[in-house]
């Protein structure tokens, strides 16, 4: 279960669905429930209403707590009979609450955020005791679970995210016309989009620019960089664009300021076997990981560093390559099959736990 709507592009939806489809591939029977705006983008998806945009860790977070949502997913709950229901994101306001309240069934918890969390510092006595309502819980990077055992208490299981790696190594690039920088995350604040744009009097004059996605900042973005025939607007663009886009770059720019707490989009950047320039941030450290490069890491909100990186990369033929094949090494052991099965013995547990003595 998703609390963000699953027909818009976002890291805990991709984790949703991508288990879900490796679950499936282990011979289990699954059902994927959340907020869709729109049609589902899969089968297998029951859809519980469309979403509100709502303020969440300095983003905007597209999670439906409205009551049409709770009965949908009260109605939901009562007409599939689950061994067990693992939700992402439980504290999340709407149809993952609404389980913690309402259902009996053994539930398995994985948190993802990180930094702060408001709700969990003025709602401590109702977050601890829905969160209690957890047969098994888990996070998924030390930041995560930092967050949530300070805020909430309890025990986690630490299972970092994972990927089709095969489905992005695979897919066939996006056609370009020269070195090509991706940016692919919401447009506000946080994710970095301002940096970027500062950064790029330092690009080649041949450089192409594709900026994915769009935000509250999307409008006053595009004035800032008027006049730069090198950037390329996309809008909201969908699954199988996305890694196509990644393939056919030359580099993923990852410039954001704070509030990433495992950073999936450098591991899809990974999987497509594409140079990383990105923020030095804890949870884009984690995801890189020690030994040979797998990114160039700047400061945060330092444009002067992020387009000397970026042109480093674009020119550099052998750094291109030594970055893109130690990334395709790392992403190699963040197999979603292998993430799957984890949960499975999670899954096992929690029955167990809950099955009467």
């Amino acid at each position: 279960m998703s609390p963000y709507s699953l027909s818009l592009p976002g890291g805990v939806q991709g984790q949703v669905l991508g288990l879900a489809r490796a679950l499936r591939g282990l011979g289990h029977q699954v059902r994927v429930l959340g907020p869709c705006d729109g049609a589902p983008p899969e089968v297998g998806i029951t859809p519980l209403g469309n979403s509100i945009p709502t303020a969440a860790n300095g983003s905007m977070a597209p999670v439906a707590p409205d009551p049409s949502n709770a009965l949908r997913t009260i109605s939901a709950l009562r007409d599939e009979h689950f061994d067990v229901i693992h939700l992402h994101e439980p504290i999340a306001p709407g149809c993952t609450v609404t389980t913690l309240v309402w259902s009996s069934v053994p539930m398995v918890g994985t948190f993802h955020a990180a930094g702060v969390s408001a709700a969990y510092r003025w709602l401590a006595p109702l977050t601890c005791w829905l969160a209690s309502r957890l047969t098994i819980r888990c996070a998924v990077s030390e930041d995560a679970l930092e967050l949530a055992a300070s805020g909430l208490g309890g025990e986690y299981e630490l299972l970092h995210n994972a990927i089709d790696v095969e489905r992005f190594a695979k897919a066939t690039p996006w056609p370009t016309e020269g070195p090509t920088v991706l940016f692919l995350s919401r447009h506000e604040e946080r994710k970095g989009l301002d940096v970027l744009i500062d950064a790029l009097p330092a690009l080649p004059e041949h450089a192409r620019v594709w900026v994915a996605s769009d935000g509250p900042d999307t409008a006053r973005l595009k004035a800032a960089a008027a006049g730069d025939r090198r950037v390329e607007w996309l809008g909201r663009i969908d699954e199988e664009e996305k890694i196509r886009r990644l393939r056919g770059a030359d580099v993923l720019c990852a410039p954001s300021l704070r509030g990433e707490s495992f950073g999936m989009i450098l591991l899809e950047a990974m999987a497509a076997e594409t140079p990383i320039v990105a923020s030095d941030l804890p949870g884009y450290r984690k995801v890189i990981g020690e030994g040979e490069p797998a990114a160039l890491l700047v400061p945060p909100g330092d444009p002067v560093a992020l387009g000397a990186a970026l042109r480093r990369v674009l020119e550099d033929a052998a750094l291109a390559a030594s970055l893109s094949a130690a990334g395709d090494l790392r992403a190699a052991t963040f197999s979603m099959d292998r993430l799957a099965a984890r949960y499975v013995e999670l899954y096992h547990s929690a029955i167990a736990k809950a099955a009467p003595v």
